[in-house]
């Protein structure tokens, strides 16, 4: 079945920077668009950022445009969020999903805390 396991979250000063991985299995990863979404305390699930099956094609939210980057490597099933410049706004549970046979998966979620 399919198990997406994600993992690199912590806490971090405002301006800092994590690296999130979400690794995948159970499907043909190489197939898959891949998306991060994020769940603040008291709030809904936001789409943080998508990336095509290839990597070919990225989207991101408004809010983390210019400061998150999301990649994929094919090779070992996984898909990366890089966050720089650390706001406390970005502080959230960061999940990745994917649709894959149109049905939706979502990993156990990894905690990014921002914090001075």
């Amino acid at each position: 079945q399919v198990q997406l396991v994600e993992s690199g979250g912590g806490l971090v000063q405002p301006g800092g920077s994590l690296k999130l991985s979400c690794v995948a299995s159970g499907f043909t990863f190489s197939r898959s668009a891949m998306s991060w979404y994020r769940q603040a305390p008291g709030k809904g699930r936001e789409l943080v950022a998508t990336i095509s099956n290839l990597g070919v094609r990225t989207t991101y939210s408004d809010s983390v445009k210019g400061r998150f980057t999301i990649s994929r490597d094919n090779a070992k099933n996984t898909v990366y969020l890089f966050m720089n410049s650390l706001k406390l706004e970005d502080t959230a549970v960061y999940y990745c999903r994917t649709d894959w046979n149109k049905i939706t998966s979502w990993g156990q979620g990894t905690q990014v805390t921002v914090s001075s």
